[in-house]
Order: structure tokens, then C-alpha cells, then sequence
């Protein structure tokens, strides 16, 4: 019944690997922690690395741009 969060990250190129998801996980909760006031142990992130062909913009895919 505490209050929690959960921060979903989308990245082309920038979420695809343990250790780079370590760094930013590492950062995302220290800002998160210091703005919510929650404890770490009531947030979860969760990363989705994404292909460029999965993201429209501009009448067109990333993977074009």
C-alpha cells in the first residue's frame, strides 16, 4: 500500500546491453530516489532496447532518417 514506481526506458542503441542498463539504472535512481522520496527497493525500471525500423517518424522509419 506504500507508494512505488516504474520507469519504462525505450532507447534505440542506448539500452541493448547489462552493463550499459547498470550505468543508467545506477543514475535513474538516484534521481528518482531524490525527487519521489521513495526508497530504491520501491521503484523498477524496466528497459526496452529498440530497433530503428520500430520507431516512426516523419512519415518514415528511423532506420531512414
Amino acid at each position: 500500500a506504500e507508494p512505488c514506481a516504474q520507469l519504462v526506458v525505450s532507447s534505440i542503441g542506448v539500452v541493448g546491453t547489462a552493463e550499459q542498463n547498470k550505468g543508467h539504472s545506477a543514475r535513474f535512481f538516484d534521481v528518482l530516489t531524490a525527487q519521489l522520496g521513495l526508497g530504491p527497493d520501491r521503484i523498477v525500471i524496466r528497459f526496452y532496447p529498440l530497433e530503428p525500423w520500430q520507431i516512426g517518424k516523419n512519415r518514415t522509419v528511423m532506420t531512414f532518417l
